[in-house]
């Protein structure tokens, strides 16, 4: 289970629950992959609805090595997610606010 007050965010890849976080490390990953000269472009990127699917993927991927659960690239394309690439999307933008932000209290 996934703990949102250290940032972590659930999805299921092919059938397996995975936790996914983002590090420091992983975040400074992103900003090289991902050509953006800060994490506020790829948090805008997402706002305005202008993502692409490589960043959702580069999302999900340091993700999960973050929670521990590395996944190469080309595996991590292959993969069947549960609820297809929407999921994927909302399980990206809510790990990139995650990273900056507590959750609200219910």
């Amino acid at each position: 289970m996934a703990n949102p007050w250290t940032g972590e965010v659930a999805l299921v890849i092919d059938g397996n629950p995975r936790v996914m976080k983002l590090t420091l490390g992983a975040l400074a990953e992103l900003e090289q992959a991902l050509a953006v000269g800060s994490l506020v472009e790829l948090v805008q990127r997402f706002e305005n609805g202008g993502f692409s699917a490589l960043d959702v993927l580069a999302l999900i991927g340091a993700g999960l090595r973050g929670g521990g659960t590395p996944m190469s690239p080309d595996d991590l394309a292959q993969a069947q997610i549960d609820g297809g690439p929407m999921a994927a999307a909302r399980a990206a933008a809510e790990l990139l606010a995650r990273a900056f932000m507590t959750p609200d209290l219910p």
